[in-house]
Order: C-alpha cells, then structure tokens, then sequence
C-alpha cells in the first residue's frame, strides 16, 4: 500500500481532530514555549536598543573625562589620608581644544536648586555648561536661543530653561525675557528647550541650563563635574582620547588622576552584557520547548496505544513499518507547526502590548529568536515523537487488530 503525501497530510489531521482535547493541550504546550521564547528575547533587545539609544542621543564621537581615575584595588593610601582627586578645572577643559582630533568642548556642572519667579517656586537640576553643549548632545532650543558663545569663565546671568519649569512657573504668560531667581543669584531667561524626554538621567523639558561659570559660582565650586569632548570623526576618537590623558597628566603634574572613557567603549560594554542577557531569557525559555516536547511524547505514547486497532488494520492492509512511521511523525510536526505558528502570534502580541506600555522600550523580537524558536519547536516535536512512532512501527498486526 503507497501512501501519497496529501494521503499522510489528511490522515494526520483527521487523526488531530478526533481528539480534540489531547490535540489543544499538546498545541497550548508548544505555544506557550515559543510564545516564552519570544517574549522574553524581545525584552531582552528592547532593552539593548534603548540603551544603545540613549548613548547614541548622547551624541557622536564622543569622550567623557570625569575627575579622579577609576581604581580596581578598593581603597588605596589618598583615600585613607583623605585626599581627594584634583579637580577638573576650566583652564583643563580649554587645553583640550588644543588638539586637531577635537571638534569641540561642553564642560558640565551639575547641582540642584531653587528657582522663583514671583510667587512661584520649585526645585530643579541645574546645568552648567556652554554653548556647544547644544550641538554636542543633538538638542533644540523651541524659543529664544542657547547659552550665547563667550569666554568659559565669564559668568553670565542668563538661563534657557526647560519648557516644563516654563509651564509651572509661567503659565500662558512670555517667559523670554524674565528675571527668574536660581538660588540667591538672578538669572534672565533667554531660550527655552524644545527637546523632549529623558537621555541619561537628564529629563530636559525639567532642566535649568546657565553658564559653567555661572554654575560654579552658583554652587561654590572650582570643579567640573565632567568635560564631554566632541571628536571631528569616528577614526578620531583613539588620538583625542591619548591626548585628553596625556595633556591633563602634564597639568596636574605627573599625576594621571582622570578617567576617559569613550561613547563607543561604553556602548560596547553594554551592547555585550544585553547581548548576553538577551541569549540567556531565550534559552530559560526554550527550556519550556523541551517540556512541549516530552508532553508531546506522552501524550502519542498514549495515542498509539489507543489507537492500537486501526494501527494493526492499516499494517494487515499492507502497510509497511516505515509508513507507519512516517504517519505518526507527520502527525507529531504538524501539531509541533501549528502549536509553533500559534505561539509566534502570541509572543508577537505580547511584545506589542509592551511597546504599547512602554513606549521608550522598542521590543521586538530578534530575527535569530523567531527564527531558532520556531526550529527548536519542529525539531523537539519531530524528536520526541520517534519514539512513540518506532513503538507504533513496530506493533505486529494481528496482536494489534485483537487489540493487544
């Protein structure tokens, strides 16, 4: 007896659909385990690209100086004596224009304070930085202008403040042009911000930004809290990062008390630990397609020995072994397919309902995840259900027609 290929195809979903409680559960196992596999990975990549996205609104080509260099050691003699690294200054931040690998610089100051305007007050981050601040961490400014181009120490009193302080404190009146007070010092409001959203812990639209000088007199300090340096180009970034050491190592007499850290360094590091993370959840999950797999082989297990009889006809009908086995594994991958394409819907809608909660967190599953989970899912079905197969292969016809 030849069995065609639409002949197995039909015989096996006729045999699906007349047990249609066994057929659901082994489809609801297989569906959630592919389901898991993309779920979970599109967590995982979302949370990798937002990351790389936030680095990347950073700006480009950029190097971060930060005061003091990173230890691996935990405390050291300073520390015990209680010295502190030397302060980054401004006069630092101007010697590393001095490079032909730089494009520009946007030292920073960052501390919080109270701003007024009449009888309206609140707290708010305060910015202290330049006027390429702007162009090096890719902002807009909505009305008026930035912080104006002068000399690094000149304190200026004016401020560009975020459109949501502009709300609170101002209403539907005109802000430009106003006095605000930023702790016991009067600022005149010259721009306010037009980008939106969070980047790195600074939410712009509630941020104060005033001149560096300005920051510094404002919080009685000498120190920088960080210098962000704009390399001209990608191949840039190496020399410039060499020259940052080396410039502030001769400034501060021998001593290589800085860090300098690079944008695509950081981005690296990340991109690898998410990389990781991702490649972790989907394997926990395909875990559960192993599950599916052994509940598969159960459950035919069962099927087989229910369906003894009409085994034991279709092989006294001359059916060989190898048709047999060929019927039962058809019916096992075309459960694996179905349960695997059902699953992939449902990991689809679920990473579509984060996105929908979670607006900043782009989770869409990896090309690689859909495409492994739904192979590990027709593998696993195809695997685990040989056995049961070879069982029912093997059954001798007339034992099987008496129903032994």
């Amino acid at each position: 007896m030849a069995l065609r290929s639409s002949d197995l195809l039909h015989f096996s979903w006729r045999a699906l659909r007349g047990f249609p409680s066994r057929t659901l559960l082994m489809l609801t196992a297989m569906a959630i385990g592919v389901a898991a596999v993309v779920l979970l990975t599109s967590l995982g990549e979302g949370a990798r690209r937002y990351v790389t996205g936030e680095f990347a609104s950073l700006g480009t080509n950029l190097v971060i100086v930060f005061p003091g260099r990173s230890e691996t050691a935990g405390i050291n003699p300073s520390t015990m004596m209680g010295e502190t690294p030397r302060d980054l200054s401004l006069a630092d931040a101007q010697a590393l224009l001095r490079s032909r690998s730089v494009r520009r610089i946007a030292p920073i100051n960052v501390g919080a304070a109270d701003i007024s305007w009449q009888n309206r007050s609140r707290e708010v981050v305060i910015l202290g930085s330049n006027h390429d601040l702007l162009d090096i961490r890719h902002w807009a400014v909505d009305q008026g202008r930035f912080l104006p181009e002068t000399d690094l120490d000149r304190a200026t009193p004016v401020a560009v403040i975020g459109s949501k302080i502009r709300d609170e404190l101002f209403g539907p009146k005109r802000a430009l042009g106003e006095w605000v007070r930023i702790g016991d010092r009067r600022f005149r409001v010259i721009g306010i911000m037009g980008s939106e959203g969070r980047s790195i812990g600074v939410d712009v639209e509630e941020t104060v930004i005033i001149p560096v000088a300005s920051a510094q007199q404002l919080f009685n300090t000498a120190s920088l809290f960080r210098i962000l340096v704009e390399t001209k180009n990608r191949e840039a970034i190496e020399t410039a990062r060499e020259f940052i050491i080396d410039t502030l190592q001769q400034r501060h007499q021998g001593e290589q008390d800085v860090t300098v850290i690079t944008q695509d360094a950081v981005l690296q590091t990340f991109d690898r630990i998410l990389g990781a993370l991702t490649y972790t959840v989907g394997g926990i999950a395909a875990v559960s397609l192993a599950v599916a797999g052994i509940l598969i082989m159960n459950v035919m297990l069962v099927a087989v020995s229910q369906r003894t009889a009409e085994i034991g006809l279709l092989k006294a009908l001359g059916a060989a072994p190898r048709q047999i086995l060929s019927l039962i594994l058809t019916e096992a991958v075309m459960l694996s397919a179905i349960g695997a394409a059902a699953g992939m819907g449902l990991g689809q809608l679920g990473s579509y309902f984060v996105r929908v909660a979670f607006p900043v967190l782009p989770a869409y599953a990896p090309g690689w995840a859909a495409a492994t989970a739904l192979a590990v899912a027709l593998i696993t079905g195809l695997l685990f259900s040989l056995l049961p197969a070879r069982r029912a292969a093997r059954l001798d016809p007339v034992l099987a027609l008496s129903g032994r």
